[in-house]
């Protein structure tokens, strides 16, 4: 397989005369291999950037090891490199533009899919969610999740100036070095995995398929509520929940099941709870805490106004989407912004 931009002598670079038109099928390759998080315009950005540099990373270091415990890649990327690439720097040259090249030609390394119509796919997701019966989570506290994850989209949508259709990826880059991607999210619900490539059948299950990652969203919040919140260990205890409600049963609604606003009803609780403002470097994660909100690389607000107090909802799903998205700072920003969302959904 031979690129557009694959040439002798190449060299593009953010800040450099680039070709736009080069520069957008990179960023379409890029997105396909899942180093570029969105964005196909022309313009060599900081997003172009870190995608070659991250791109550069695994090609030095991916030996398609999982960063968790769920199973390693089909491939590994260092098999790819073959002593091209030797350095991290974000600049594309003619030994990259080569690795590039194979790895697309590779039907064993899985692709990020795209779509023909995307906002024909983004609605699936939500029609198969609302499709859901007799849901053993709250609709509106997923469709908060999927509004804060994804903007509710499971591929992003082509504007005159942005020619992206893949899938959505979220990136995460919670290490030392920022080079390295340590999970991806996919999709309206962003269920991660933590290795990379994904596996054919990972593609296929959530990847591709809008209806299995709705699936996968409900068991993964399930499994929060159930296992995260109300644990027998430290580690699956959630602090707020404790310290807020208590260590007695979990409760599902505070409407009985056979009350048709049971767990659907989550917009009426978050507007009638008490308002409560977060201000960073002095608003407690809960009262007693020894630690406060702060802003971080991930969520950069400094303040919350109107978020809705977890406790009054009546539930115990606060606490779990919270764990939805971890522990530690992260999480509360996460929570919070969750909350702000339920208002409107």
């Amino acid at each position: 397989m031979t690129l557009s931009y694959q040439k002798p002598g190449l060299s593009m670079s953010k800040g450099a005369s680039n070709d736009a038109g080069l520069v957008e099928d990179l960023q379409r390759d890029l997105r396909r291999l899942g180093y570029l998080r969105a964005g196909i315009d022309g313009q060599f950005g900081e997003g172009t950037q870190r995608a070659l540099r991250r791109l550069q990373f695994d090609l030095m270091n991916n030996a398609g090891r999982s960063t968790a415990q769920d199973g390693d890649a089909p491939v590994r990327v260092v098999d790819y490199n073959r002593s091209r690439v030797v350095r991290v720097d974000g600049v594309l040259t003619e030994q990259l533009a080569g690795c590039i090249a194979d790895l697309l030609g590779d039907d064993h390394f899985p692709k990020v899919p795209a779509a023909d119509n995307p906002a024909s796919e983004n609605a699936k997701a939500v029609a198969a969610l609302m499709a859901i019966k007799s849901p053993s989570v709250p609709i509106p506290f997923l469709l908060a999740i999927f509004a804060q994850e994804s903007d509710t989209k499971h591929f992003c949508v082509p504007s005159v100036k942005n020619k992206d259709n893949f899938v959505v990826v979220g990136l995460d880059t919670n290490a030392s070095d920022k080079d390295k991607i340590t999970s991806r999210g996919y999709g309206i619900g962003q269920f991660t995995i933590f290795h990379h490539p994904p596996r054919e059948d990972e593609v296929q299950d959530f990847i591709l398929d809008v209806k299995g990652n709705v699936e996968k969203a409900v068991a993964e919040l399930e499994d929060k509520f159930q296992h995260f919140v109300n644990g027998n260990t430290s580690g699956t205890k959630a602090d707020d929940r404790m310290k807020e409600r208590g260590a007695g049963p979990l409760c599902r609604c505070k409407h009985p099941q056979d009350d048709a606003r049971f767990m659907r009803d989550c917009t009426a609780c978050a507007r009638n709870a008490r308002k409560v403002n977060i201000v960073a470097g002095q608003t407690p994660f809960y009262e007693g805490s020894g630690h406060v909100y702060e802003p971080t690389g991930y969520h950069t607000v400094r303040q919350y106004s109107g978020v809705p107090a977890r406790a009054d909802l009546g539930c115990d799903w606060p606490y779990a989407v919270r764990r939805y998205n971890g522990s530690g700072v992260n999480s509360y920003h996460y929570q919070c912004k969750v909350l702000l969302r339920l208002l409107k959904v």
